[in-house]
């Protein structure tokens, strides 16, 4: 009986050294009978503990779930009918817009279409190609540049596409028609950037400027159909100071995350104290809008 435990004994204590172990940093060495076999050395993740303060690194992460970034850009200088206006920098400054967003930020230029003297027909189009491909992960921005008009006896704010008429509203492009395209739009973010003439009738009430200052990734979660226009009820010069403060902001911003309101806070004051418009910046009502933001995501 004693022999059998003794041989027992023997047996268990050889179990015991094939399988012994070293552990090192980041990595497990297999030892077999006492003598490491390189073949058989592995990676062991390293547990590393953040000494980093809980809300800076909640400010250092890239928002769960982002999708991708659509654009629709639209510049009009030329209008078939030579009662209208031409313009002559409102496709230069959505060129610059567009050399700023694809360079310096996360909009791909496959995911972006840039309409120049774009028609009624061209507008709708487009809107209802990203109605279709914009899903609930992404964000979609629409910069427009050109005329626009407001008729004070319907209060009803339109764009000019280059194929409108002046004395027929068949080709003038409503901002209640921009609105039902924009609940269509099924995106976490849409932004809505304007620069013409009587931009802030969009919103069905002007909001107030927020200096509200709430984190990147709770600003993403929410959902948001926000915009920023060159002025309120008002005619906007041609040359615009709005544009031109905007797209500098853009092109020199360093911060890996930028939200459209610390956008429009950043150059709000320059273009009031160089030009005869007040942006203004606010959420679309009735298309969706839940308190979140657009934020440019710096590449």
């Amino acid at each position: 009986m004693k022999k059998q435990l003794f041989v027992s004994a023997i047996i268990l204590l050889q179990i015991i050294s094939i399988n012994a172990q070293v552990v090192s940093s980041s990595e497990a060495t297999i030892l077999i009978n006492n003598k490491p076999d390189p073949g058989l050395t592995k990676a062991v993740p390293e547990v590393v503990e953040s000494i980093m303060p809980a809300a800076v690194a909640a400010s250092s992460i890239v928002p769960i779930g982002a999708g991708k970034y659509y654009a629709l850009i639209i510049g009009i200088n030329d209008y078939a009918d030579p009662d209208i206006n031409s313009l002559d920098f409102c496709i230069r400054d959505a060129e610059s817009f567009y050399n700023a967003v694809t360079s310096f930020y996360t909009f791909e230029k496959e995911n972006i279409k840039f309409l120049k003297n774009a028609t009624m027909s061209d507008i709708v189009t487009s809107l209802d190609y990203f109605a279709q491909v914009v899903k609930p992960t992404d964000s979609f921005l629409i910069f427009y540049a050109g005329h626009g008009v407001w008729n004070k006896t319907s209060e009803t704010g339109f764009w000019l596409p280059s194929d409108a008429r002046k004395n027929s509203t068949l080709n003038w492009f409503r901002n209640s028609a921009l609105r039902d395209f924009l609940r269509e739009v099924n995106s976490r973010h849409t932004l809505l950037i304007t620069d013409a003439c009587f931009a802030g009738s969009i919103f069905k009430t002007r909001a107030a400027f927020s200096d509200a200052n709430l984190a990147v990734n709770k600003l993403y979660e929410l959902p948001s159909r926000k915009a920023m226009t060159s002025g309120t009820l008002t005619e906007v010069p041609d040359q615009s100071a709005f544009l031109k403060y905007m797209i500098e902001r853009l092109n020199v911003n360093k911060e890996k995350y930028l939200s459209s309101e610390q956008l429009f806070s950043s150059f709000r004051i320059a273009v009031i104290n160089n030009s005869n418009v007040i942006p203004q910046y606010g959420e679309i009502k009735d298309v969706g809008d839940q308190g979140g933001d657009f934020i440019f995501i710096r590449k």
